[in-house]
């Protein structure tokens, strides 16, 4: 099974040593050997799905190992390093990560860690939710025109969700690993796919 250490590059060059440092030492104590290292240098806001990690995660398969120097190299924000670790799950990944001495291998124990790692997640979506209603309620008391323009086609469940669903399904995730990352019925979703007619129908549908 492929080995893989993710490196997420800054300018710091010092930085990128003390990852690698980092992952050698945690995996030679636990017996991971034959390391492929992959550099990601992040830019911008980029979401992670959209560099190289994004990449990588899509073409790994059930068993493959994914090797990280800590927590906070794996995304900028915590719901996004939560949504990795949830897509690893998911696909069956097994995720390393040195500093905190985390192993998300399959076992009981990882699978109790994401169960937890998943509630975070969803709790961080609420808040982010919240958020954007208070926001939203704002803009309205200001006098704010809220709502879709006259014309536009009528509005779904999952609409709230698409991003979501778009992401997920290009990684190559089926249909029922990605209805239970939203937390939602598998034909809910399947109907959704096909109402709005979405690009990744088809590789959805092979789940």
């Amino acid at each position: 099974m492929p080995q893989y250490a993710y490196l997420r590059v800054s300018s710091d060059s010092q930085d990128v040593a003390n990852q690698k440092h980092g992952i050698y030492e945690y995996c030679n104590r636990v017996g991971i050997v034959n390391l492929f290292f992959i550099e990601d240098v992040v830019t911008g806001k980029k979401k992670w799905h959209e560099r190289k990690l994004g990449e990588l995660i899509e073409g790994m398969e059930v068993g493959d190992k994914l090797i990280f120097a800590e927590v906070s190299r794996i995304a900028r924000s915590t719901l996004q390093v939560l949504e990795v670790l949830e897509v690893c799950m998911a696909k069956g990944i097994d995720v390393y990560i040195a500093k905190q001495n985390m192993q998300l291998d399959g076992s009981m124990q990882a699978k109790i860690t994401a169960t937890v790692l998943g509630l975070a997640a969803e709790i961080e979506r609420e808040f982010i939710s919240m958020r954007t209603k208070e926001a939203l309620a704002a803009r309205k008391k200001a006098g704010v025109t809220l709502g879709r323009p006259r014309g536009e086609a009528e509005k779904l469940k999952l609409d709230p969700k698409r991003d979501q669903i778009e992401k997920y399904l290009g990684m190559g995730l089926g249909i029922r690993p990605t209805a239970k990352l939203i937390d939602e019925a598998p034909s809910t979703l399947r109907d959704y796919i096909k109402r709005r007619g979405l690009r990744a129908i088809t590789v959805a549908e092979s789940a």
